[in-house]
């Protein structure tokens, strides 16, 4: 089994997949956010093809942890994903996901026009490495992956 983890925006979705270990986690595509939808659609796919067992959402926080006015919206997101994916789905904090996201491509000398299309799947596999990292040192009592 697989997690999967999305880095949520208004215009687009990240999406990112770990390995069947929940070890390494690696961008997979940006998915438009709307049509809702066409997205749930891609999800669902997702979901079955590459056997999600659990779905991971990054949310935002201020930098002293604290939840602002996306906030609300992610969980909006979230709800809306529960309500037709029969799978678990949880947040993650992702404070700085795009920055540093914006900053490996730069270092990687990604052009522009290419870390647009990508800064949304390379945040979020920066979300599901944390989660995985996470994983790593408390070990899995929800029993996502099977290592």
């Amino acid at each position: 089994m697989r997690i999967l983890a999305l880095d949520y925006g208004t215009h687009r979705i990240g999406v990112a997949i770990s390995d069947e270990t929940c070890t390494i986690a690696q961008p997979i595509e940006t998915i438009s956010a709307s049509p809702f939808s066409d997205f749930l659609q891609r999800l669902k796919e997702l979901v079955r093809e590459k056997e999600i067992s659990l779905i991971i959402v990054g949310m935002p926080r201020k930098l002293d942890g604290s939840y602002g006015a996306a906030t609300i919206k992610v969980q909006e997101f979230v709800n809306a994903i529960k309500e037709d994916i029969p799978i678990p789905v949880k947040t993650w904090d992702e404070r700085l996901t795009t920055v540093q996201a914006q900053r490996s491509m730069i270092s990687l000398g990604v052009k522009r026009k290419a870390r647009k299309q990508k800064i949304d799947q390379t945040a979020a596999a920066i979300i599901l490495q944390s989660y995985l990292d996470s994983l790593t040192k408390e070990g899995s009592p929800d029993g996502e992956c099977k290592n």
